[in-house]
């Protein structure tokens, strides 16, 4: 895998207080080589070895990227969902920042099974078939259809289990990392100083609370996606 510079500096990063960890008394000991200091009851991140995972990150989706693989964003909770949308959008990546349903990558077939649904009632509410149903079932339609984009309407597109899954808060999103885990799906990860720095492929150590940090690392992993499909419409 070939490294590229990707403009990740320490100015940028203290910025968006990506250095900010959990407090002292919240935290699990494996993060202790990735913890530089503590500073009024927090832990501090080590931001040179945030660099260099960062880094490593951004290499390895572009080089998926200039392939035409394809990536999951995943980011729940309040302050990531809607940076994980624009970031997923920009790149042209699936995501889900809602709520994730157990065994949307393992039960692939159910997941499958709902897009198509999904997908028809689109299609039909598109063509104005809809508005041939009687009000009721109008009424019922609209609701499932209302259901389904929210909880997939970030993977609407997706026709196959992706190649690469960047997870935002390990400890939010366990459910889905476990579920790369089992699939064999790599990872990214976005880790706290309470998380474990050993269960995904690649573990960036920054602050998951804040959405500046949160938006800086996402934008630095989605303009190496960029940069890489750019590459491979180019080569294609």
């Amino acid at each position: 895998m070939t490294k590229r510079y990707w403009n990740i500096t320490l100015e940028q990063m203290m910025e968006a207080g990506v250095h900010f960890g959990h407090g002292t008394r919240k935290w699990n000991p494996r993060m202790a080589p990735y913890i530089s200091a503590k500073r009024k009851g927090i832990h501090i991140t080590n931001l040179t070895r945030t660099a260099r995972f960062l880094s490593e990150a951004c290499d390895l989706v572009f080089d998926a990227a200039s392939r035409g693989k394809q990536f999951l964003i995943v980011g729940t909770k309040n302050k990531a969902a809607d940076s994980v949308a624009r970031a997923a959008i920009r790149a042209r990546c699936h995501y889900v920042n809602k709520k994730w349903l157990g065994g949307m990558l393992t039960n692939w077939y159910t997941t499958e099974t709902r897009l198509h649904k999904f997908r028809d009632l689109r299609t039909e509410q598109k063509t104005g078939k809809l508005n041939s149903l009687p009000k009721r079932d109008t009424a019922m339609v609209k609701r499932q259809l209302s259901h389904l984009e929210t909880y997939l309407g970030g993977i609407k597109y997706m026709t196959g289990l992706p190649d690469i899954v960047i997870i935002v808060d390990q400890q939010e999103e366990y459910t889905a990392l476990r579920e790369c885990i089992t699939l064999g799906i790599p990872t990214i990860c976005l880790i706290d100083t309470n998380c474990d720095p050993d269960l995904a492929d690649i573990s960036i150590p920054a602050n998951d609370d804040a959405i500046a940090s949160i938006r800086l690392i996402l934008n630095k992993l989605v303009f190496a996606i960029c940069e890489g499909r750019s590459s491979y419409i180019r080569d294609y």
